[in-house]
């Protein structure tokens, strides 16, 4: 691997799967659209809730300003944070990506996922 994750290394018993969905997920903002998808990627990681990361190319990314926080995890890499700025509505760090993820997680690149505590994340339903 080119870009191996230095955390799977120190803990080889964490676990973080990655799984495709066509199950529906809209994400918006004080009602206002911000992102829908049925391409979703569902990543499960040890001692933490399954997260579905969205491409971008179903997210309104005109309404997204990247942040100045980031973080990294050794698992997935440096995370770039995302601001939302819509109409009416502002919310600061509302998501975040991994642009260059480690090769074990690489799936995720081109993907955003949003904090159910910021912004309305909506899983399944029809429509």
């Amino acid at each position: 691997m080119a870009n191996p994750a230095p955390g799977f290394a120190r803990h080889p018993d964490h676990k973080i799967t990655l799984h495709r969905s066509d199950e529906r997920i809209r994400v918006s903002i004080n009602g206002i659209p911000l992102a829908e998808s049925r391409n979703s990627v569902i990543l499960r990681e040890s001692g933490y809730p399954p997260v579905h990361y969205l491409p971008k190319a179903d997210i309104r990314t005109d309404w997204l300003v990247r942040s100045a926080h980031s973080t990294r995890c050794p698992f997935k890499g440096e995370a770039t944070y995302w601001n939302v700025d819509a109409p009416d509505s502002e919310v600061e760090n509302a998501g975040w990506s991994y642009e260059t993820p480690y090769d074990e997680v690489a799936e995720i690149a081109g993907h955003i996922a949003f904090y159910t505590d910021r912004v309305d994340v909506t899983v399944g339903g029809d429509g």
